[in-house]
C-alpha cells in the first residue's frame, strides 16, 4: 500500500529571485567567455550566490579578491569587476595594470554612487545608510575621498552622529536594506537634522522592495517560509527578517535543498518560499521537489508585482549571442 503523503500549499512568491542588475551581471561573465574565451577573471563574487559562482568557475572564470592575483601572462584576459561595484581606486588600478576591465556594476548601485558624488559637489556630507564591510558599502564609500562619508548602520548610530555642519548633510542607502529598518533610520536623522537632504530617487532598489513586498503578503499562517539565498546576501537575508516580522512562524534561509532541516521542520500545512535577487531559479526548482517527494503539493503563486527591468550589457559584449543553453546552468532547462 503506497503511504499517503500529507498535503502541502507552497505560496510561492513572485517576483522572486534574479533581478536585472542579476541577470545583467552573471550574462556579462558568460558572454565574456564566450567572446574572449577562458580564463575570464572575476573580482570578488559576481553575485552572493555559491552555486552562480561555481557554474562560472565551471564554464572558465577565475575569482579572484585583488587584481594583483592575475598573472602576467594572463594581462590580456578581460577582468570583471562584480554588481556590487567598486571604489574608484579599482579600475584606476587596472588601467595603471594595463588590464582589460568589463564594469558590471548594476545600474542602480551606480545611481547611489551618482547621488553620492552629487551631495559632495553641492557641499554635503554624505551619509549612507548601509552595512559594514558590504562590498557594495565600500563602492559607494570609495566614490569619494577619505572622510567625506560616514556610514549608519542603525538607529543608535542616527542618534549619536555628530556632524560638523548640521545644515549640510545628504544621504544615500545602500540598494539592498529592509525597507522599514531603514525608513526608521531616515526618521531619526531627519527629526536630529530636519536640513537632511534625500538623494534625487530613491536609492533601495525595486527589486529589494518588490520582494519584500511579496514576503510580506504572504507571510501570515505559513509555518515555514523559506528563503533561498546565501547567507552573505544582504538583501536575502533581509527577507528571512521580513518574512518573521510579517506573521510566518518560523524563517530559514537554505542555498540548496540539502539544507533543508526536515526533522525540524515538525507538522507543516504552508510554506512560504521566495528567494533573493542572486538566487538562480533552478535552486527554487529543486527545493519545491524536494517538497514534492515528501508532500502532495499545490502551488499557490502569490503575484504581487510585475518587473520588466531589463538592464542591456556593455557595447562591447552586445554582438555575441546569448541563448537560452548558456544561462540553463542558473534558469534551468527552457
Amino acid at each position: 500500500m503506497i503511504e499517503k503523503k500529507p498535503p502541502l500549499t507552497i505560496r510561492l512568491c513572485q517576483p522572486r529571485g534574479f533581478c536585472a542588475g542579476v541577470d545583467r551581471a552573471i550574462q556579462i561573465v558568460v558572454l565574456a567567455l564566450k567572446k574572449y574565451g577562458a580564463p575570464v577573471y572575476v573580482r570578488h563574487e559576481i553575485v552572493h550566490n555559491r552555486y552562480v559562482v561555481e557554474g562560472l568557475q565551471s564554464l572558465g572564470a577565475v575569482f579572484i579578491e585583488e587584481l594583483s592575483e592575475i598573472p602576467p601572462e594572463h594581462r590580456q584576459s578581460p577582468v570583471v569587476f562584480s554588481a556590487h561595484g567598486v571604489p574608484k581606486s579599482v579600475p584606476a588600478d587596472a588601467e595603471a595594470r594595463n588590464l582589460f576591465y568589463l564594469d558590471a556594476t548594476c545600474p542602480l548601485v551606480s545611481k547611489v554612487h551618482k547621488q553620492a558624488m552629487r551631495h559632495q559637489r553641492l557641499g554635503r556630507h554624505v551619509l549612507l545608510i548601509g552595512h559594514a564591510g558590504h562590498p557594495e558599502v565600500i563602492g559607494t564609500m570609495g566614490q569619494l575621498p577619505e572622510g567625506a562619508v560616514t556610514l549608519i548602520e542603525t538607529e543608535a548610530d542616527a542618534a549619536t552622529f555628530v556632524p560638523a555642519d548640521p545644515a549640510a548633510l545628504g544621504f544615500v542607502t545602500q540598494t539592498t536594506l529592509s525597507v522599514e529598518d531603514t525608513a526608521g533610520i531616515i526618521r531619526a536623522l531627519q527629526e536630529r537634522f530636519p536640513q537632511l537632504h534625500a538623494p534625487a530617487a530613491e536609492s533601495i532598489c525595486y527589486a529589494t522592495t518588490n520582494r519584500q513586498e511579496a514576503v510580506k503578503e504572504t507571510a501570515a499562517g505559513a509555518n515555514l517560509y523559506l528563503i533561498v539565498g546565501a547567507p552573505n546576501s544582504s538583501n536575502s537575508r533581509r527577507l528571512v527578517e521580513v518574512a518573521e516580522r510579517a506573521g510566518a512562524a518560523m524563517s530559514l534561509l537554505v542555498q540548496r535543498a540539502s539544507e533543508i532541516p526536515w526533522d525540524e521542520i515538525g507538522e507543516i500545512s504552508t510554506l512560504g518560499l521566495s528567494a533573493g535577487a542572486s538566487a538562480p531559479e533552478i535552486i527554487v526548482d529543486e527545493i519545491i521537489d524536494a517538497f514534492r517527494q515528501r508532500f502532495d503539493v499545490t502551488i499557490d503563486l502569490a503575484i504581487t508585482a510585475t518587473e520588466t527591468e531589463d538592464f542591456p550589457v556593455m557595447r562591447v559584449l552586445r554582438d555575441v549571442e546569448l541563448t537560452a543553453a548558456d544561462m540553463a546552468f542558473v534558469n534551468g532547462a527552457a
